[in-house]
């Protein structure tokens, strides 16, 4: 109950957007395409109602770092073609993924178009926000990603995850700033100790 009452707290605290209109996939992917480089604090609601926070690195095409604070040490790595899934608390080492098959590409594309992305499957206005959603068109029994924007001006402000047993993941971002540079290293998921996650 304690979680859950932290996590209606923080859901209260996020400031509320003004009045918008549906914004097109085109002034979405025009947004996207306007930067290379991006990076945010985030803080997640898990599905069990505790809090998880770190940071987000972007640097398309193709590369994206989260990082999760302590306790956590949750690491996300996608480079090189494949995202990569550091867990210390798993028992079964890191788990990898080919980021083409994965919702991730679509806003990690050197050139992003979501009016022709076959993964784009909703595109939806909820009174406040445009919501894009995604996922693989071949194995939707994998879950989706819902992308979350405000308007006024247009900003990446928060991703619900879904995942094959229907379990939501959702993360806030905040402080987003874009076009700072960042070395090919730091998306590099070999120079990773997959024991230590970091």
């Amino acid at each position: 109950m304690m979680r859950s009452i932290v996590a209606l707290s923080f859901l209260l605290s996020v400031p509320t957007l003004v009045a918008a209109e549906r914004l097109l996939l085109s002034e979405i992917s025009t947004y996207l395409n306007s930067f290379r480089t991006a990076e945010a604090k985030f803080v997640q609601i898990n599905d069990d109602g505790t809090l998880s926070s770190g940071m987000l690195y972007i640097k398309r095409p193709g590369r994206l770092r989260i990082e999760y604070d302590l306790p956590d040490r949750m690491l996300v790595v996608a480079g090189g073609g494949a995202v990569v899934i550091f867990d210390p608390k798993s028992n079964s080492g890191s788990q990898t993924f080919p980021l083409r098959r994965t919702p991730l590409s679509i806003i990690l594309a050197r050139t992003v178009d979501l009016e022709n992305a076959d993964m784009v499957t909703h595109h939806e206005f909820d009174g406040e926000s445009t919501i894009v959603t995604a996922q693989d068109p071949q194995n939707p029994q994998y879950g989706n990603l819902r992308i979350i924007f405000s308007s006024d001006p247009i900003e990446l402000s928060e991703w619900v995850v879904t995942d094959g047993a229907g379990e939501q993941t959702m993360v806030y971002l905040q402080q987003f700033q874009t076009g700072k540079n960042y070395s090919d290293l730091l998306f590099d998921s070999s120079l990773i100790d997959d024991a230590a996650g970091r």
